[in-house]
């Protein structure tokens, strides 16, 4: 039987709870919005909280396109001790002594100041990264020796919300801004390696992803109380999500659009292959791409993903 057009196309952000897979976070909002089509973007491990981006119906074909270069979290760098997978679930692969300053609040801030700023940085073995198609996790867990490649990040700040005591250890609770593709966890391996200790993670949330903050965000409760009716107020705007020009519709442009003829730039402001909301109403139509004068097709939404606010 072939599935049909959902009735609900829209973007929502989730406050993804502890213990929870991003996975089994859609499998609630399916349930609770009676929609098949449901996807996420940007994973959070189970041990992490906050921010998730879930598309419902069309807004599915979203999630490749939210490509959010800043995200924010709030984090707690344990130091004492190393894990296998950088974190509090894996088993402890290495202890050191923890150096004094490390309860000082001045020096743990010249610490975190350090290291704001481009880097490279080599991704946790237990992570999601593919190794000759097979997730370097995968590998991990089955015994193998995985070696990832460093790569370039950037930590656009951090900074120390408090110290805690952490069964005798040094807990740094910080708040980090980075860009796409860091590990939370890869820092705070490397900020007990630079401190001539040992170090992990043991808590992170996840407090924004782009423009999108805990503020936007809905709870799974919510969702299972409330059903469709929460879209009413929570739904984001997909094309401020998208963070690209908008290219407003008239009737003539939206039925030119559907057919995937190619429309003029209008006073649209974006550089050549650029790419462009075409919206009307309340509802995003498109991302298209500019071509010379013109904007081409790229992606269409028959049906409109709802939530656009001028």
């Amino acid at each position: 039987m072939r599935r049909g057009t959902s009735g609900i196309n829209a973007l929502i952000a989730v406050d993804k709870p502890l213990g929870m897979t991003s996975h089994d976070v859609v499998a609630r909002v399916r349930r609770s919005l009676a929609e098949r089509r449901v996807g996420h973007a940007g994973t959070l491990d189970p041990d992490a909280s906050g921010v998730l981006v879930v598309g419902v119906g069309q807004g599915t074909r979203l999630m490749g396109l939210l490509t959010s270069e800043r995200k924010g979290y709030v984090g707690l760098v344990v130091f004492g001790s190393e894990t296998e997978t950088d974190d509090a679930e894996g088993k402890v692969t290495r202890t050191a002594e923890v150096p004094d300053w490390a309860w000082d609040e001045h020096a743990v801030r010249e610490r975190l100041a350090a290291i704001e700023g481009p880097c490279m940085q080599v991704p946790p073995a237990y992570s999601a990264i593919s190794v000759n198609g097979v997730r370097s996790y995968a590998r991990a867990r089955a015994g193998e020796t995985v070696e990832l490649d460093a790569r370039p990040v950037t930590v656009h700040s951090a900074s120390l919300a408090a110290i805690q005591d952490v069964d005798g250890h040094p807990g740094w609770l910080c708040a980090f801004e980075v860009s796409k593709g860091c590990y939370i966890r890869a820092i705070a391996r490397d900020l007990g390696r630079a401190c001539g200790s040992a170090a992990h993670l043991a808590g992170l949330r996840r407090t924004s992803s782009g423009s999108i903050s805990l503020s936007s965000c809905v709870t799974l409760e919510e969702l299972e109380r409330d059903g469709a009716g929460v879209l009413a107020s929570s739904a984001l705007d997909p094309a401020a999500c998208l963070g690209a020009p908008i290219r407003f519709l008239s009737e003539a442009d939206l039925a030119d659009a559907s057919c995937g003829k190619h429309l003029s730039l209008g006073s649209v402001s974006v550089e050549e292959g650029g790419r462009v909301c075409l919206v009307a109403g309340d509802k995003l139509y498109g991302v298209w791409t500019r071509r010379g004068d013109e904007l081409v097709s790229s992606t269409n939404f028959p049906a409109g993903i709802s939530g656009v606010r001028r």
